[in-house]
């Protein structure tokens, strides 16, 4: 199953995915936030000095879809921007904890999945 964005040339524009991040939505979706629309160098930099655990995966999703501009796409990684990024959500892993009284809590371990589309700037 292809996932195209909507309003991207697909001629100028490679994508990469990843379907099972560690983290909720919420949470992957703020570091994402922080790249939307920058240069993929600024992006780069923006991810290896974020604090974000979550972080180190996205930008290996990022690389993943430079390497695809570059190799599937022969596009100018010089002129690359992160076009868009959608954050969706993947499968929960559900836990129990033991508590008092014979009782149980549950623990909820959510995953992520993104795509990220760069974009060549003409």
């Amino acid at each position: 199953m292809a996932i195209r964005a909507h309003n991207l040339d697909p001629k100028v524009t490679a994508q990469a995915a990843a379907r099972s991040i560690k983290g909720s939505v919420q949470k992957v979706g703020l570091v994402c936030n922080l790249i939307k629309g920058l240069n993929v160098n600024e992006a780069m930099l923006q991810l290896q000095f974020s604090k974000k655990r979550t972080a180190k995966e996205i930008s290996e999703v990022l690389k993943s879809a430079i390497a695809n501009a570059e190799n599937n796409q022969s596009l100018d990684i010089d002129n690359l921007f992160v076009s868009q990024i959608l954050v969706g959500k993947a499968l929960t892993l559900k836990r129990f904890h033991a508590r008092g009284r014979g009782r149980a809590a549950s623990i909820i371990k959510p995953y992520s999945k993104i795509t990220i589309f760069v974009s060549e700037r003409v």
